[in-house]
């Protein structure tokens, strides 16, 4: 089985000055730990809302270190710091828009202020890149949305082979003629 490489983002001024913890980042690191079976190698970084530091930090992901996916968390808002989508789309080869309408009519369901959200997603060098908001609760529905759709695309772009737990969460792969 594929080892898998998953880059993790948490954009946010305080927690990155240390002001308090970070709980998104670690909760999207449990998430993955949930849904893949695969044995999984995190770069996690804890960055300020800062444009430039986003993008160098992103393409350390996807070109240095060379994840398979990439999680960002928090600066996807309307707030004048929220830069996350910004950097995200200077970064990558190909947008996926699809993500971000997706998460926003899930969350939709739960806030009316989903649509204050810019989630994005797209492709950077090779690593497929995924703004999600910045609350625990919201991580996890925008996964649980969007995630049965990673592996494949995983695929498409030549990652590694991501196997999910079925019981946990179902993934799509077209069948094979």
């Amino acid at each position: 089985m594929d080892k898998i490489k998953i880059g993790v983002i948490t954009t946010s001024d305080r927690a990155s000055k240390g002001i308090y913890e970070d709980i998104s980042g670690v909760a999207i690191m449990d998430t993955m730990k949930e849904y893949l079976l695969n044995e999984c190698e995190y770069e996690y970084r804890c960055i300020p809302d800062e444009q430039a530091i986003i993008e160098n930090t992103l393409i350390e992901l996807c070109r240095d270190k060379n994840c398979d996916l990439v999680v960002t968390t928090g600066g996807t808002g309307p707030a004048p710091r929220d830069v996350t989508t910004e950097a995200t789309e200077n970064v990558c080869q190909k947008l996926l828009p699809g993500f971000g309408e997706l998460m926003r009519s899930v969350s939709l369901q739960y806030v009316p202020t989903a649509i204050l959200s810019r989630q994005t997603a797209g492709i950077c060098d090779g690593s497929l890149i995924i703004n999600l908001p910045g609350k625990p609760k919201s991580i996890r529905e925008c996964l649980d949305a969007v995630f049965p759709a990673v592996p494949y695309c995983i695929d498409l772009i030549g990652g590694a082979f991501m196997e999910a737990d079925e019981k946990v969460i179902k993934v799509f792969r077209p069948k094979q003629k």
